[in-house]
């Protein structure tokens, strides 16, 4: 089986380590890779984010299945264009992958449906999210809506640092577009775990646990950055939370995106 893994990022290197252990797989592709990645597969000199160019690649060199790491090819709709080629391809579609690709959106369903999450508010004006910021209390968590490559929120331990996370965001956008609209959030306090699953849009299949680092410096301070490393599985989350976040959190996720028409898997 020939594979085609989309980023070029730690994410792909463990992905393409993983995967070429495997009996099944054949050549393994990696665009546009890294000098890990090149190390134990053929890495392609194209950019995560150059759609056309990838599916091109993939007939090219008879991909039997593409991958996605990254979430901006995903939110670009990368898994739409593959499958219209009839290039199998593992990851979400373009409207699905709205759930990432939107903090508001995400937030929204949630509420929606009754799925437990951090109280908030959205806004799309700099003059009303400054208003309610100013009537809140800190800590305080300032979101720029889209994707910010994990850096688009902000915990801010004083009004004074969410004002200006909001003004870089809304008025300097230093996220650009990704700050059309923002959510400020309750900040939580505890234990900060990370729970994926694979799903093919009914059935969820949860992973081991994760505890990741996101502060750039040591001792967790700094701010949020992709990801400085992680560990898993954390010694405080045993199988009985996981079946509770599952039956709770991810499950009623999954059924809430397919009532509204975008079937995640």
């Amino acid at each position: 089986m020939k594979l085609l893994v989309i980023g070029g990022g730690a994410r792909e290197h463990s992905l393409v380590w993983k995967l070429s252990q495997s009996p099944k797989v054949g050549e393994i592709y990696v665009a546009p890779g890294n000098a890990g990645t090149g190390l134990i597969a053929k890495n392609i000199d194209i950019g995560a984010t150059d759609i056309e160019a990838l599916a091109q690649a993939a007939k090219d060199n008879g991909i039997d299945l593409a991958i996605i790491g990254p979430e901006a090819p995903l939110a670009t709709g990368i898994v739409d264009l593959f499958q219209n080629h009839g290039i199998p391809t593992f990851g979400p579609n373009k409207e699905a992958t709205r759930i990432e690709s939107s903090k508001v959106f995400a937030k929204e369903l949630m509420q929606k449906y009754g799925i437990p999450c951090a109280k908030s508010r959205s806004f799309s004006s700099f003059e009303e999210a400054r208003a309610y910021v100013q009537a809140q209390q800190s800590p305080i968590v300032v979101k720029a809506d889209g994707l910010a490559a994990g850096k688009g929120s902000i915990v801010a331990e004083s009004i004074e640092e969410a004002l200006k996370a909001l003004s870089e965001i809304m008025e300097e956008r230093v996220f650009g577009s990704a700050g059309d609209q923002v959510l400020v959030e309750e900040c939580l306090a505890g234990k900060e775990v990370s729970l994926l699953a694979f799903t093919d849009g009914k059935t969820v299949v949860p992973m081991v646990p994760a505890c990741d680092y996101k502060r750039v410096f040591d001792g967790d301070q700094g701010p949020n950055t992709g990801g400085m490393g992680s560990y898993s599985p954390p010694g405080f989350f045993d199988d009985e939370l996981t079946n509770r976040v599952r039956d709770t959190i991810l499950e009623p996720t999954v059924r809430a995106m397919a009532r509204e028409g975008k079937p995640y898997k």
